[in-house]
């Protein structure tokens, strides 16, 4: 394919209630491959909603905080776990469509919570990209992912992978995905603020891709009626409620091509971005930069990836 038809869904996920978010998504990623999309991308744990209470909320990463607490049991119930039988109609969107859906959400592992960018794919089992440090607050909530999701899906069109949110600002990390040869690159953030954006246009220009910057949008209202939506909780509810400011997570998000220029940008609300990406760029930009190649001092410099999955525990 010479050309790819993309869709960025930056929309407001339902907080806390999984079961409900994934509705929402089904019937925004149909729209999407409606509209003729073959890669739609939704921003970081769009199933469960961002956890906006560990950077707004006063007191939330106090030791033994009743509400942090009460809050963090909703999300282990409401995690999606391996083979979930929810998630069947968005891998049977993408079956129908052909079209791939990548989507954060918060998983559960055994008893641990992770942020996980799931990728749906046409026939093919469910890519996990499990994020591999969880930054500031969110290590109150989230454990660390190890080696074994970092990888890439091989389309007819090429390949594409995902980073999470500070992932981007992790040097080795990024020399490792430029190794697998990105040519379309999700980039997953509660919201794109101007930092963010800077740092998705940055990984355009030097892995010479596409960058798909997916951001949410959230208000202080959506998180207690999601909570309401789950049984609620006084002592979580007490906890939201302190949170300063109505508006939280500010959307943003932009398509960037491998010049680092913006194809499409998005405001602060819900919206869906189109574009058609011209896939000729990514080898024209090659000629002069290859960071994992031409460009590149293997002699000099040498990175090694562990890719097994670490358990912890080893049953023999």
């Amino acid at each position: 394919m010479s050309t790819l038809p993309v869709a960025l869904v930056q929309a407001a996920p339902i907080p806390l209630d999984v079961s409900a978010g994934i509705e929402k998504a089904v019937r925004l990623a149909r729209a999407a491959v409606e509209s003729g999309a073959k890669v739609v991308a939704f921003g970081e744990t769009f199933l469960g909603g961002y956890p906006l209470w560990l950077d707004e909320a006063p007191g939330a990463a106090l030791w033994d905080h009743p509400g942090a607490k009460a809050l963090h049991r909703i999300m282990l119930e409401q995690a999606v776990v391996a083979n979930d039988a929810r998630l069947l109609p968005l891998q049977e969107l993408a079956d129908a469509s052909g079209a791939i859906i990548s989507i954060g959400a918060h998983e559960r592992v055994r008893r641990s919570l992770f942020n996980n960018q799931l990728t749906f794919r046409p026939g093919l089992p469910v890519l996990n990209r499990r994020k591999l440090v969880p930054t500031h607050g969110e290590r109150l909530i989230w454990a660390r992912g190890d080696g074994s999701t970092l990888g890439v899906h091989e389309a007819e069109w090429g390949r594409l992978g995902t980073l999470i949110c500070w992932e981007h600002w992790m040097p080795l990390a990024r020399a490792a995905m430029h190794n697998l040869g990105e040519d379309v690159h999700i980039a997953a953030w509660p919201t794109v603020r101007e930092s963010h954006a800077i740092a998705s246009r940055h990984y355009a220009m030097e892995g010479r891709c596409f960058v798909l910057a997916a951001g949410l949008v959230q208000k202080k209202d959506d998180l207690l009626a999601g909570l309401e939506r789950v049984g609620g909780s006084e002592v979580a509810r007490e906890l939201l409620e302190a949170i300063p400011g109505e508006v939280l997570n500010k959307g943003g998000s932009l398509i960037a091509a491998p010049d680092t220029r913006v194809i499409a940008e998005a405001g602060e609300g819900e919206e869906t971005l189109f574009a058609t990406l011209d896939m000729a760029e990514v080898a024209e930009g090659l000629a002069n930069l290859d960071t994992d190649g031409h460009y590149a001092r293997p002699d000099v410099f040498e990175l090694t990836v562990d890719t097994r999955a670490k358990a912890g525990v080893m049953w023999r």
